[in-house]
């Protein structure tokens, strides 16, 4: 269908007609050799015509299905309007970091998952609208300086990863004083050490930081909550605490050999290279195996990110072993497309036994066994079962395991008072309120380890009840 101009209303019939725009992508051969972002994003052209494919449902199932409740219908309405400042206000108002969602969002299983248009074909595409209008208002859109009248109450927020990011901005443009202590030098949290520049930019996550400090929001680096200052300090100067550390404290297997040189955890093998610019080394001071071989153990998103980091670290193989197969792969279906774009290959149905290495306990191969797939088990998926006698070996000099992370202890130890579960997360209400009052906690500190949007949903719900809360309580706060 030819594009329809500016403004002239479309009839149901002809938005059907209209297919679903694909996202410009760097060449698959150029970028498995570089940093630089493999997205490009859509152009006015390919953002409008994608818009007018939305069919303006009376009921927005779309809504139902993002998790911080952005008005899409009504931005997406603004962006087939050619009103692109409109849009970025809609978009604002309802997401704090719409640059960061528009990118990593599981966009497939939430907001586009409710699209009437995916149950006969393509939904629209909304992380990709969210994502151009988020890029086009960071080189048009200025935000005025907040209005509101300052409440006077002061809001600690211990993390400055998507959540605490969130619910920072919320509460700022509530009028309350805010400051965000984060243990990194670089505010972001996982969007900053987790997520490799070549979906996330680095520089896409410190602009909307800036936006937040423009707000007002305070951001001290570098404080490490449970050393530098323990909670009981925060709750005494402070009207309230809103906790969103994440679970950053990786998982192991569990098996022989994790021990060896050259196996590290997803965790700190993408830290070294997101954070620290290990691939820059010797001129970066932090170095980390480049790899000729490298297999990472998962089958997540991270896994994923961590492969096809091994590739532009110059792996000449770079493997992801999962125990189940394909279709149980939690890893979004665009970034398994583009890593196999990239040459990264798949064992699936390959369970880790043990890690092998030489006398000088260098990592020379992975022990594995083939597996097949039984019932499914408590987490809905169908359980990996081991096939006898089809033991291997997968020779590489890298492993790099990515099955997980739990809750980080430091912050817990030094505040034996909060209550926690058996595994170590904290325990909150409805409200996001732990038994310590007026200490809030929310993201994967709560949760387990989950999404982005869905500790931003946390951080977004939370700013309201802590709003709600410091206003009609009387605390007695202790300058600092």
């Amino acid at each position: 269908m030819t594009d329809v101009a500016r403004g002239e209303e479309l009839t149901k019939r002809e938005r059907l007609t209209i297919d679903r725009q694909e996202m410009p992508t760097r060449d698959p051969g150029e970028r498995s050799g570089t940093f630089a972002e493999v997205n490009l994003g859509f152009t006015e052209r390919l953002a409008m015509l994608e818009a007018q494919r939305c069919l303006a449902c009376k009921r927005a199932t779309c809504v139902e299905g993002c998790p911080v409740m952005v008005d899409i219908p009504t931005f997406v309405r603004q962006i087939e309007d050619g009103d692109f400042a409109a849009a970025a206000e809609t978009l604002f108002r309802d997401n704090t970091l719409p640059a960061v969602t528009g990118r990593v969002c599981p966009q497939e299983h939430q907001c586009e998952a409710e699209c009437v248009l995916g149950r006969k074909g393509a939904p629209v595409a909304i992380g990709h609208l969210e994502r151009f209008i988020a890029d086009w208002a960071r080189g048009h859109v200025h935000e005025p300086p907040l209005t509101i009248e300052p409440t006077g109450r002061r809001i600690a927020v211990i993390g400055a990863g998507p959540g605490g990011l969130t619910a920072a901005g919320e509460l700022a443009r509530h009028g309350h004083d805010v400051t965000i202590y984060e243990a990194l030098h670089t505010p972001g949290g996982v969007l900053t050490y987790g997520i490799p520049e070549f979906r996330l930019p680095n520089d896409i996550v410190q602009h909307e930081v800036g936006r937040l400090q423009a707000l007002g929001v305070h951001i001290e680096c570098n404080v490490v909550i449970g050393r530098t200052y323990t909670l009981d300090e925060l709750r005494k100067g402070f009207d309230a605490v809103f906790v969103s550390v994440g679970a950053g404290l990786p998982v192991f297997l569990g098996i022989p050999g994790e021990g060896l040189k050259g196996v590290y955890s997803a965790n700190e093998y993408l830290t070294r290279v997101n954070l620290m610019q290990a691939y820059a080394f010797p001129e970066a001071d932090t170095p980390v195996l480049q790899g000729e071989h490298v297999v990472v153990i998962g089958g997540g998103n991270v896994a994923v990110d961590a492969v096809r980091t091994a590739r532009r670290l110059g792996a000449q193989r770079a493997s992801i072993v999962y125990r189940r197969s394909r279709p149980e792969m939690p890893a979004r279906v665009e970034e398994i497309h583009h890593a196999e774009q990239e040459g990264v290959t798949f064992e699936f149905q390959v369970s880790p036994l043990a890690i092998e290495g030489n006398a000088d306990r260098w990592v020379t191969g992975l022990r594995c066994i083939d597996t097949k797939l039984g019932e499914p088990d408590s987490s809905g998926r169908r359980a990996p079962i081991p096939i006898e006698g089809s033991e291997r070996v997968i020779p590489c000099d890298t492993v790099v395991v990515a099955v997980g992370t739990r809750a980080n202890p430091l912050l817990t130890s030094s505040s034996p008072d909060l209550a926690l579960t058996n595994r170590g997360y904290l325990v909150a209400d409805e409200r996001g309120m732990t038994n310590l009052p007026g200490v809030f906690a929310g993201g994967d500190i709560v949760r387990g380890s989950a999404t982005v949007i869905l500790a931003m949903a946390d951080g977004k719900r939370i700013a309201g009840t802590i709003d709600e809360y410091v206003r009609a309580t009387s605390v007695e706060v202790t300058p600092r």
